[in-house]
């Protein structure tokens, strides 16, 4: 199999235009559906965690933007270990609240969304501050759903 180009160089773009022009329309904030699912259709193509290691938008810029100034310091493994089943409950139990609440009303969707997009973002600017630059990677919570796909695709 050919390997896949890798688009990470670039990708840290979408998350700057994602924010740039849900600031300018929340409507926008809707494309966040699109950075939430991605991972997870390609762990149901079989292409298990491929979209973190060669699209991802939010480790792009992480990557492109905290190299420089992070402490590089290595995530504890406890925050590894538990941190992605944590922030995976947590996000999916505030996703789904705010969905909720959202109703049918198109710029409450798009605000929660955006909501969503962007608290990770500055959470994994923390974090790749304080540790390495793609400590978030190791938590995302996408990241671990996809994960939990891929290994459910091999039991099956």
């Amino acid at each position: 199999m050919a390997s896949k180009k890798s688009h990470q160089n670039w990708s840290w773009i979408i998350m700057v235009s994602f924010i740039l022009l849900s600031i300018l329309d929340i409507r926008f904030g809707l494309f966040g559906i699109l950075c939430m699912t991605m991972p997870m259709y390609h762990a149901l193509k079989g292409r298990g965690k491929i979209h973190c290691s060669h699209y991802c938008p939010r480790g792009s810029i992480l990557q492109k933007f905290l190299k420089e100034i992070s402490f590089n310091n290595v995530l504890p493994i406890a925050i590894r270990k538990h941190g992605k089943k944590v922030l995976l409950t947590i996000m999916i139990t505030l996703f789904s609240f705010s969905m909720y609440h959202a109703g049918p009303n198109i710029y409450r969707i798009g605000f929660a969304l955006f909501r969503f997009m962007t608290a990770s973002l500055v959470l994994g600017a923390i974090m790749g501050i304080i540790f390495k630059p793609r400590s978030w990677c190791q938590v995302c919570p996408m990241g671990y759903a996809t994960e939990i796909i891929s290994k459910s695709k091999k039991v099956a």
